[in-house]
Formats: C-alpha cells, sequence, structure tokens
C-alpha cells in the first residue's frame, strides 16, 4: 500500500515544495490536486517546466512519485468545454508517468438512474480517447457527488464495467452512512486509491460535521486499516486534508504529523 497526501492541503506550496514535505514525513507519493494556488495544474506545469518532456525530466529527479493528477472533470456534467480541459492534464501525465487522472462522478443534481448513465457515457468517450491515443493513463471515478454508497457504486460499475474507482472513505461514511469496513467489501475488488480524513459531528457553516485533525475525530481508521491489511490492498491511501476549500483547517504539516503521533494510518 502506498501512502500519499493531496496538495488541497498545502495548496500554496510548488511542487518542489510539497515534494520536501513529503519526505519529510516519508510519505510514499503525491496526489496533485492544487499548487501555487491553482487547481489548474496544465497552467502551472508549462510556466515551471515549458513542456511535457521538462515536467517528465524534472519528476525524475523526485524521489516522491505523482500518483495522480487531480482534474475537475463532473463525468454527469461533461460538455465540450469541460472535456477539453480535462484532456489538457493528458501530456503531463503522459510525459511524467503518472498512471492516474481523478475525475468526479457528478451528477449530484441529477437521478441516480440519469447520473449513471451520463457518467457511463463519459467513461465510454474517455475508452475511445484512450484507445485512440495509445495512452497509458486511465481515469479513476471519485465517490463524490452521487456515487457516495456501495450500493450505488456497484450500479454505476455495471454500466460502465472494469472502471477504477477512488473511494472517498469518508463521503460515504459521513454521507452515506456505511461502516468503511463494509464498503469495502463491497467495492474494494474496484477501488485503486481511497482518501481519508477525520471529522467530528459538529455542523459548520457548509457541512453537518467538522473536520479535525487525523486522529481526534471518529473516523474508524484502525478497523479500515486492518481491513486493508488483511485483504493486502496495493493501491493508494491518501490524505485529503481540504485545507484549499477550509482555509481555516492547521497547515498540512500540522495534520501529517498528529497523524503520525498516533499511529492513525
Amino acid at each position: 500500500m502506498v501512502r500519499a497526501f493531496s496538495t488541497l492541503g498545502c495548496p500554496e506550496s510548488d511542487l518542489r515544495s510539497a515534494v520536501a514535505l513529503a519526505k519529510r514525513f516519508r510519505i510514499d507519493g503525491l496526489e496533485l490536486r492544487a499548487l501555487a494556488d491553482t487547481v489548474n495544474l496544465p497552467t502551472y506545469f508549462a510556466s515551471e517546466h515549458g513542456s511535457p518532456e521538462g515536467f517528465g525530466a524534472a519528476m525524475q529527479d523526485q524521489l516522491v512519485p505523482v500518483v495522480a493528477l487531480d482534474t475537475s472533470l463532473h463525468l454527469a456534467e461533461a460538455k465540450g468545454p469541460d472535456r477539453e480541459q480535462f484532456l489538457a492534464f493528458i501530456p503531463w501525465a503522459e510525459a511524467a508517468g503518472v498512471r492516474w487522472l481523478r475525475v468526479f462522478d457528478g451528477g449530484a443534481k441529477m437521478g441516480e438512474r440519469a447520473a449513471i448513465a451520463a457518467a457511463a457515457a463519459t467513461v465510454h468517450w474517455w475508452r475511445e480517447v484512450r484507445s485512440d491515443g495509445n495512452l497509458r493513463v486511465d481515469v479513476m471515478v471519485e465517490t463524490h457527488n452521487r456515487f457516495f454508497t456501495a450500493a450505488t457504486v456497484k450500479r454505476f460499475l455495471h454500466a460502465a464495467p472494469d472502471t477504477a474507482i477512488l473511494w472517498d472513505a469518508h463521503h460515504t461514511w459521513r454521507q452515506g452512512n456505511e461502516d468503511p469496513v463494509t464498503t469495502w467489501h463491497e467495492i474494494g475488488a474496484h477501488v485503486v486509491h481511497i482518501h481519508v480524513k477525520d471529522s467530528i459531528p459538529v455542523a459548520t457553516s457548509t457541512h453537518p460535521y467538522k473536520y479535525v485533525l487525523p486522529g481526534a475525530g471518529e473516523f474508524p481508521m484502525a478497523p479500515l486499516r486492518d481491513a486493508l491489511a488483511a485483504d493486502k490492498f496495493a493501491g493508494t491511501l491518501s490524505l485529503e486534508w481540504e485545507r484549499l476549500w477550509h482555509p481555516e483547517l492547521p497547515p498540512l504539516d500540522e495534520a501529517l504529523k498528529f497523524a503520525a503521533e498516533h499511529r492513525w494510518w
């Protein structure tokens, strides 16, 4: 199992600083969502490295690999401009040998059947693009807007078989009211990447819960960790510290330190 963190937790950092933070805490990989206060990573990479080849060469010098580039594509609502923005990530991922592009499920305002059908249609479009381009990179679909129960994920997988899943374990726990170990047993065979975080049931202005330092809340990390170990999960376990969206949260290094001290993950 690869331990990583999302740069959502250190959005002001550049790539070099994010790599240094990962090395400091002996983190195995980086999930890139934001850098230098932007989520437009292709533009950031171009400004810093000039070309995909320059980015790929720079990443060869790093000891912490990039496990994923996180796009903003919502499968269920993906229109022409959305798809073009998503496609801009591909040359950078290919040049650096990045395995996964994160996409969202989408469909929060749609009925489940319509959301699944629309998301599956975008997956099929992507597969044609991937085949035509002979691409190595592939998409992993985050359980985020509509697919936050194991049953819904399985219905989506029936419509789009063999799709890789990025499981937001906190989301299915808080939003779907599912025990993470149960959810894992239901969908784990399709999961390549897991987002974890912690919270307490105190309402905020944005959620019916409040994010807290990893290990200070109620998320049942220990039993989930045991289940992943028992099944020899070989994917990525990533701390998604949402500081870009919640700037009141402590810095990411504090979260990583607290998690390490409490042997949370």
